[in-house]
């Protein structure tokens, strides 16, 4: 997944080795922003939505990330309702 970079992915495999609590949860939520905002960047005729987000990291973490704590969807839906409309294909 070279769109994301390796810091994205390192941030992944550190938020897969923390136990599970609120600086987990916190840290899920930072890294699938800035997933999102990676794939806006780097695939802006397509739509990148929650569930693009969701499945690459599960990916990234083997199964370690589930992304379903509360904090993370409440985020990730208002973000995704902020999209900015495009116009000609163009943000």
């Amino acid at each position: 997944m070279r769109n994301y970079g390796r810091i994205v992915q390192d941030m992944v495999a550190y938020a897969s080795s923390l136990p599970a609590g609120s600086d987990r949860e916190a840290l899920e939520v930072y890294v699938a922003l800035c997933m999102r905002q990676r794939n806006m960047i780097w695939n802006r005729d397509q739509e990148s939505g929650i569930a693009r987000v969701r499945e690459d990291i599960i990916r990234l973490s083997n199964g370690k990330l589930s992304c379903d704590s509360p904090a993370f969807m409440a985020l990730m839906n208002s973000a995704e309702n902020t999209q900015p409309k495009r116009k000609n294909g163009r943000v």
